[in-house]
């Protein structure tokens, strides 16, 4: 019995001595597996780097809560009375301010933002890290993408930050936040990067970094670095049920960013790839049906008329897996993948068709959106009599609206409810498909119907709305 205890202590003391002696190995290991980063030599060397941005914006008062409150009149003996009350209240301006961040990427005082920092704004300042304060012009905007650039002129010695590789950037490794959260200035955070790729169904184009370093409103259009010093991000939203921050946020890739800034640079607008078709997602079932091993790609659904992939013979029910070189394994990553080719370049598409792999050559062209878009901004002052503005109508807007695939005409995209329009019952997104018993084909044709309309006239409005069709008439209005 004896023997037999010696024996066992023996073991454990074995064990208890071969388990210290490996623990006193790995403690090193251990350390430095919980040690964290210094950030005090990486932050004053970035701060500099983060600029201020206040904006001003002039909002026209538009009594908004008495209009709704007519809405509930509407048609009783009591809105004739409420209406001319209203009309004859003042409706002065008034202006807003709001603010944000951004950082210099150029001595000559080009500075990346969000769009939505500086959209609307009359009045951009900026104030540097040794609180100077100037003047802030618009150099290009990108609404979807949600990138801006802007310029200052303060001289040629400007610190300025350096662009990563966000394609390099893991999930895990660190990052540091500088903005100006609630307008407190060069405030900074620091945490990991959560994912990677995000999509928040905020248009063609998501691709998001997730993490989980405070973002908080202020911090919009402020830089997110990685350990070295370099840009990999910049920060644009966040997920919050309180409005602040629940370690939840998003920035853009610097990768994309790299490419909109260059062209917003050179042409204050950005030109993107266009190939012209739908796709959706490839399910499992789908994939089976296909005769494909595994789901991956972007499935063609139908092919544009006269669009490049027409061209090229691109067929509804080819799942598109590469594109010029770059692997497509989700449909949501095509469309960023098309944009960025140069427009009129011929590059090589591999689909997989009948159970094979086939390359086609396709010519790009470009994403005519952003020519129409242009053309809807400079088409607000000639329609300003209707108190309504209007776009073109895109495959992308047909299918939104859930209008007839064919459809032609203008989609309306704002109302004023102090105008003619509101009050004969137009609303946003109504398609506006003939004026007068004449087809509206484009913004063009919407002009001619329009122009030089005397006061007293009526428009016969012919619109869809959900698809339903529906008469209306415009009263013109005399000034």
């Amino acid at each position: 019995m004896n023997i037999m205890v010696q024996r066992l202590f023996a073991k454990r003391f074995s064990f208890i001595f071969v388990t210290a002696v490996s623990l006193i190995f790995l403690l090193p290991n251990i350390s430095e597996a919980t040690s964290f980063p210094d950030l005090v030599p990486l932050v004053k060397k970035l701060k500099p780097v983060v600029v201020n941005i206040s904006t001003k914006q002039t909002v026209s008062a538009k009594h908004e809560d008495s209009e709704d409150m007519l809405d509930g009149l509407k048609n009783s003996p009591f809105e004739k009375f409420f209406r001319q009350f209203l009309e004859n209240m003042p409706k002065e301006n008034f202006s807003t301010r709001s603010l944000g961040s951004g950082v210099l990427i150029d001595a000559k005082g080009y500075i990346v933002t969000n769009d939505h920092v500086v959209a609307d704004a009359n009045e951009i300042m900026v104030r540097l890290f040794d609180e100077r304060e100037f003047s802030a012009k618009v150099i290009g905007r990108d609404k979807k993408t949600d990138l801006a650039l802007i310029q200052i002129q303060a001289g040629d010695d400007l610190p300025i930050a350096t662009f990563g590789d966000s394609e390099k950037a893991e999930v895990g490794s660190w990052v540091v936040a500088i903005g100006n959260p609630f307008g407190l200035e060069a405030t900074v955070t620091a945490g990991i990067i959560s994912a990677t790729g995000r999509m928040l169904g905020n248009g063609p184009y998501d691709n998001f970094l997730q993490t989980d370093a405070a973002i908080n409103p202020g911090n919009s259009g402020g830089p997110l670095f990685n350990l070295d010093g370099e840009v990999v991000g910049i920060n644009t939203a966040i997920m919050s049920r309180t409005g602040g921050s629940m370690g939840i946020g998003f920035a853009i890739p610097v990768n994309m960013v790299k490419s909109v800034i260059k062209q917003l640079k050179e042409s204050g607008r950005v030109t993107r790839g266009w190939l012209g078709v739908r796709i959706q997602t490839v399910t499992p079932e789908l994939a089976k049906a296909l005769g494909m091993k595994r789901k991956y790609g972007a499935l063609v659904a139908s092919v544009e008329p006269n669009s490049p992939a027409e061209k090229s013979g691109v067929l509804a029910g080819d799942v598109i897996i590469r594109f010029d070189g770059s692997e497509v394994h989700r449909m949501k990553e095509l469309p960023a993948v098309v944009a960025k080719i140069p427009v009129g370049r011929s590059v090589p598409m591999e689909v997989f068709r009948d159970g094979k792999r086939k390359t086609i050559m396709v010519e790009v062209a470009e994403l005519e959106e952003a020519v129409k878009s242009e053309k809807s901004e400079k088409h607000r002052d000639k329609i300003a009599t209707l108190g309504m503005t209007v776009q073109p109508l895109t495959p992308a807007l047909i299918d939104q609206l859930n209008v007839p695939e064919k459809t032609a005409g203008v989609v309306v995209s704002e109302v004023t409810k102090d105008g003619v329009s509101f009050d004969a019952g137009i609303r946003p997104g109504d398609v506006i498909v003939q004026i007068d018993r004449k087809p509206m084909l484009n913004l063009e044709d919407f002009d001619k119907a329009t122009k030089d309309r005397p006061a007293g006239s009526s428009l016969l409005i012919l619109l869809l709305r959900a698809g339903d069709p529906h008469f209306m008439a415009i009263q013109i209005r005399r000034n």
